[in-house]
């Protein structure tokens, strides 16, 4: 059966000499396992792409990505299918899913590992902590390692040992002519400064080389909830406590409703609570005197910060965070001034459904000790960064929880210089682009861009526009 694209007609004979050079394989529309094989997390983004090619080793992303590129069809690259914006998918054209490519190699005495893109963080984390080693992954274990790399990469190990892009060591690319490079400081070094920070605009990232750390198996780690109206003084405690912070602590705000979980009051389930999550990465013994102050900011509801797995804290949230729901993530790199605090609480008070919220995520330490033009991700001055998310069951009103969380994120922002977060960017506007990347950075991004791909084939993204293009 031939298909039709927005190019034109792919014939069965076009498609069958594509399948016939992969080790992996092709789901075609008509395919029984179609709707599972286009399937993303955020469901706010339903696709139907003309193909998905899921692919056993970079063999097979050369050979998707010659395909793509002979027959001029979009191209989106899935690892994890998190993407918020919702670049895993597409309309009519390919995907090329990079899934199944889940390989490693930890080199524990060296502290480094090789991973295959189709990695998640739970994946990686069950092959490093064999060792008792971590790279800095997210908050949810299912997110996919590369397009949350490629983006910086915020979680628990932020202060300790930065974002997961500053442990990036080397990375292997499929680019768009069909080459494959390899890319660290000393080979292709403008490609890896990129690389670390600037998405996906430059080619399909198949394995990523991490530095590792010591971490686990137990850390000091969890959470402490609080009543909603104890939110101010919580949260300016929390800010005051933060200035001097140990680096081995990151911590986060949530700002949200509570939900039925066993460790909660029931007359706590469905209203509005501050949550005070945090993890110390070094002795657990040490890490009791540094989250001591947390638990006395006000009366807590719940403490059930104390030791446990690595593991288990970097999949603490998932429950949370399932496939399936309407998400829309905006951010600002903030000052947690009263003014600032104001704004929080007052959006707070206003969020369109139980599942939305608001995180400020504790910055500094060694994220700020890394020079600004080190990588891509530049933005290292700020002291907090607000994550806004709008999330809901099903598509019911869900524009006006969109506009909910794009206004509450330009009311916030105004207390920063304006940036996002590339990986909590909700859309691909340019403006929020260039509000990633400042002047100087983005004309080196385009500059690489240029180099590696001058036709803009790699354009769902957080899209970096060649010169041809702009």
């Amino acid at each position: 059966m031939s298909i039709d694209t927005a190019k034109g007609i792919l014939g069965d004979a076009t498609i069958a000499e594509l399948e016939a050079g992969l080790r992996g394989t092709v789901v075609r529309p008509e395919d029984p396992g179609y709707d599972q094989a286009r399937a993303v997390w955020n469901a706010a983004h339903d696709k139907h792409p003309a193909l998905v090619v899921r692919c056993a080793g970079t063999a097979d992303v050369i050979r998707a990505v010659e395909f793509a590129r002979s027959q001029d069809l979009l191209v989106a690259v899935r690892g994890g299918a998190h993407s918020i914006a919702g670049f895993s998918t597409c309309d009519d054209g390919i995907v090329i899913d990079l899934s199944p490519m889940k390989g490693a190699f930890v080199d524990p005495v060296r502290r480094r590992m090789v991973a295959q893109a189709g990695m998640t963080w739970g994946d990686l984390d069950h092959e490093t902590q064999a060792f008792g080693l971590a790279v800095p992954g997210g908050l949810i274990s299912t997110t996919g390692i590369s397009g949350f790399t490629l983006g910086g990469g915020v979680g628990w190990l932020l202060r300790r040992h930065g974002l997961a892009s500053d442990n990036l060591t080397a990375a292997q690319v499929v680019t768009a002519d069909g080459r494959v490079v390899h890319a660290d400081a000393q080979e292709h070094s403008d490609l890896f400064w990129a690389l670390r920070g600037g998405g996906g605009n430059f080619g399909v990232v198949t394995s990523l080389e991490y530095q590792l750390h010591p971490v686990g198996p137990q850390v000091l780690a969890g959470l402490i909830v609080y009543p909603l109206d104890e939110a101010r003084q919580v949260i300016t405690g929390w800010r005051e406590l933060i200035a001097d912070m140990p680096d081995e602590l990151t911590t986060l705000i949530v700002l949200t409703t509570a939900p039925p979980l066993p460790f909660l009051p029931p007359e706590v389930h469905g209203t509005r609570i501050v949550v005070l999550a945090g993890m110390y990465a070094g002795d657990p013994a040490a890490g009791e005197t540094a989250v001591g102050p947390l638990r006395t900011l006000g009366t807590p509801i719940a403490d059930v910060m104390g030791p446990m797995p690595y593991t288990g804290m970097q999949s603490l949230l998932d429950p949370m965070w399932t496939a399936g729901a309407h998400n829309y993530f905006t951010s600002a790199f903030i000052e947690p001034t009263e003014a600032a605090l104001d704004a929080v609480l007052r959006r707070h008070a206003t969020t369109p459904t139980p599942s939305s919220e608001l995180h400020l995520h504790q910055l500094g330490g060694a994220f700020a000790r890394v020079p600004a033009q080190a990588s891509a991700f530049s933005q290292r001055d700020s002291g907090v960064l607000c994550n806004v998310i709008a999330r809901s069951p099903d598509a019911t009103a869900f524009d006006a929880h969109v506009a909910w969380a794009r206004d509450t994120r330009e009311e916030i922002a105004r207390h920063g210089h304006g940036a996002m977060y590339v990986n909590f960017t909700g859309d691909a506007a340019e403006d929020r682009v260039r509000a990633a990347y400042p002047g100087s950075v983005h004309e080196r991004l385009v500059r690489v861009k240029d180099a590696y791909d001058p036709t803009n084939l790699f354009r769902l993204n957080q899209n970096i526009r060649p010169s041809a293009a702009a």
